[in-house]
């Protein structure tokens, strides 16, 4: 299983458990990240599986692709490294990583 951590806005940790395939929303709605709320079920059309990259993880993963950019367009304050994480797929390499949810999800 691959650790993922979800540092709220109050600067909680939520840790979730994946498996290489799952998208970084799914290992939030099963931990119970109440923040990524995921209402269009991953079909990258709503925006409210808003998450941030730290920047040294962003660099590492694969860019967004257009349909994502746009979107991210609707959210509330977007950050250079600002995701929709149901876009967003797990493998092994990003065991460890922390991904923040920004303070507009709540």
């Amino acid at each position: 299983m691959i650790k993922l951590t979800f540092v709220q806005s109050d600067g909680s940790r939520i840790a979730a458990l994946a498996e290489a395939g799952d998208t970084v929303m799914q290992a939030a709605v099963a931990a119970g990240v109440s923040a990524i709320a995921a209402e269009c079920g991953g079909a990258c059309a709503c925006g409210t599986c808003h998450c941030v990259m730290t920047p040294e993880w962003a660099k590492r993963l694969p860019a967004a692709a257009a349909d994502e950019v746009d979107m991210l367009e609707f959210v509330i304050d977007p950050q250079p490294n600002s995701r929709l994480s149901c876009q967003v797929t797990v493998d092994e390499l990003m065991d460890g990583i922390e991904i923040h949810v920004p303070e507009s999800q709540i």
